[in-house]
């Protein structure tokens, strides 16, 4: 089910009531928002944690040790 059929569900008339779908969603409990460490916000540090999930993802599918720097 994606948002929209999810808030549909819930409150099948949430045009009447709300701007956008996404409001609809937050007051309904479908979406929430986290609270996050500022340093957490930069691409930087995102990519660097996305890179490093990728190797050790594919060191425990492929095998092989830490790559050397």
């Amino acid at each position: 089910m994606n948002l929209r059929e999810k808030v549909e569900h819930l409150l099948p008339a949430w045009r009447r009531w709300y701007p956008s779908l996404f409001d609809a969603a937050a007051d309904l409990g479908v979406i929430r928002a986290r609270v996050c460490p500022p340093d957490a916000l930069l691409l930087s540090n995102r990519h660097a944690h996305i890179q490093r999930a990728a190797e050790e993802a594919h060191r425990e599918k492929w095998g092989g040790g830490p790559a050397e720097e």
